[in-house]
């Protein structure tokens, strides 16, 4: 996998209607700035309501995943983030005109097919990884599903499916690495049992479905003529039919591998898992998985990337930094002794990464707490908005005839004293496009690897000097 961040090199179109809701959708996937991740938007509810592909927002896994957020839902997430997620797409805004992602042929390889026609486009942003380092286990004893993450280089998938069915037996399917996901299992369609489809249609429950999008699966070798006409009634068919080449399929349809239905589970896991935020480096192994299973062991994960991030976050203070002391200064008005930031470490189109080295020697001290120094809390607030200024005058000409006003301050939190010889790490993230000169980001401090300070700063950059 790679080590950076990757979104589409434009946007690209689906039109097509929702597996159980049955309603026309248009379809749009757009690029998206570096760290932006996966979010929906529903174009058809007032105000637009944007919903983060996050396992915490998952409200329903009955026959797909369901995400709710901002008073929106989206339907059937899974195969357009198996897609993104198995093309390695990080950064994706999905537009809809309806509820319910288009179901298309039943699989992902319509939406890897325009992916791969439009191209990637790699982002200067490093990929944030769930690098597993020990064996994580999860079940639903009541279900019989498990599931177990073991360490491995790559994003590696094992499943076993079990349909208690003596017609269909146990399957397997496994994806080594992730770029087996476009030729192996794109291509694999979702399905149903043919016990399952006269209730689901009786219950309008696949309104969008047909048999041209998902296979039905023959329990049975002793299904009656009488039941077939029942059932091609209730669909609008005049004639059905099973297929007993190998496993029973409704109609003259072909299974495209033996194991189609199995590595269609596997399919749905890469795009459940996918609401984990993050590329996982881990070998995960699933019995009987299902979406609900899926999404469950998702969140486990997310538990394991919180418990990661308390260890402390790493940052490389020995490279060359992008800008000094003296590159600070020709963009930033305040000097000493109100001139807080030392050196900028890295800086991409959303992010921002400053260093403040706190010493003894600095005039504060004399009168906050003589005898038990402690950094100010509102120097902290303070350094931490020039990283935000420097970060908004980097796009601007002559910036040294700019300055950076704050606005607005929320969430402002503070975990941990910062002393005299800690090195403050400051790293600011946007939180919005820069519009009319205003400037959303949030911005969190580390102390060796560990967070001390985290606030959401409003700024507006004015230019308010002229050249002497």
């Amino acid at each position: 996998m790679s080590e950076k961040q990757f979104t589409l090199q434009e946007k690209i179109v689906f039109n097509g209607v929702g597996l159980h809701t049955g309603e026309s959708v248009v379809m749009e996937i757009h690029p998206a700035a570096e760290n932006y991740g996966y979010k929906f938007q529903r174009l058809d509810i007032d105000g637009q309501p944007i919903i983060k592909a996050d396992a915490d927002l998952v409200v329903s896994t009955e026959r797909g995943t369901t995400l709710e957020s901002n008073g929106a839902k989206v339907y059937t997430t899974e195969h357009v983030l198996a897609a993104l997620y198995g093309m390695e797409i990080d950064n994706a805004l999905i537009t809809l005109t309806g509820p319910e992602i288009p179901i298309m042929d039943g699989s992902s390889l319509p939406f890897v097919k325009e992916i791969q026609r439009v191209g990637r486009t790699e982002q200067k942003a490093n990929r944030l990884f769930l690098e597993l380092t020990e064996n994580i286990k999860w079940e639903d004893e009541e279900r019989g599903i498990e599931f177990l993450a073991v360490p491995d280089k790559n994003y590696r998938l094992t499943v076993m499916v079990d349909y208690n069915s003596p017609a269909l037996g146990t399957q397997h399917a496994h994806m080594y690495h992730l770029g087996e996901f476009e030729k192996d299992i794109a291509s694999c369609r979702t399905f149903c049992f043919l016990k399952e489809l006269e209730f689901l249609a009786k219950n309008d429950l696949i309104k969008g479905g047909s048999l041209d999008n998902a296979i039905v699966l023959v329990e049975r070798n002793d299904v009656t003529e009488e039941e077939l006409d029942r059932l091609a009634k209730l669909l609008g068919k005049d004639k059905l039919k099973v297929n007993y080449d190998g496993i029973g399929v409704l109609n003259s349809l072909k299974l495209q591998f033996e194991n189609e239905p199995a590595r269609h589970k596997l399919l749905d896991i890469v795009g459940d898992l996918a609401l984990v935020g993050r590329f996982i480096k881990g070998h995960i192994l699933a019995a009987r998985p299902g979406h609900s299973g899926n999404t469950r062991f998702a969140k486990v994960l997310k538990e394991e990337i919180k418990k990661q991030d308390k260890k402390g976050r790493i940052f490389d203070l020995n490279k060359e930094p992008v800008y000094n002391i003296n590159d600070i200064e020709r963009m930033l008005p305040h000097r000493y002794p109100f001139l807080l930031v030392d050196k900028v470490m890295e800086l991409t189109e959303n992010t921002i990464i400053g260093v403040k080295n706190v010493t003894m020697n600095e005039p504060m001290f004399q009168g906050h707490f003589p005898g038990n120094p402690v950094f100010p809390g509102v120097f902290q607030i303070e350094a931490c908005a020039q990283c935000g200024g420097i970060f908004a005058l980097s796009r601007v000409e002559d910036p040294h005839l700019y300055s950076t006003y704050f606005m607005k301050i929320d969430g402002v939190k503070f975990k941990q004293k910062v002393m005299p010889g800690d090195t403050l790490v400051f790293a600011l993230e946007l939180i919005s496009p820069i519009r009319r000169g205003l400037v959303n980001m949030l911005g969190k401090a580390y102390v060796n690897g560990t967070q001390v300070f985290e606030a959401e700063m409003l700024a507006q950059v004015i230019k308010d000097r002229v050249e002497a």
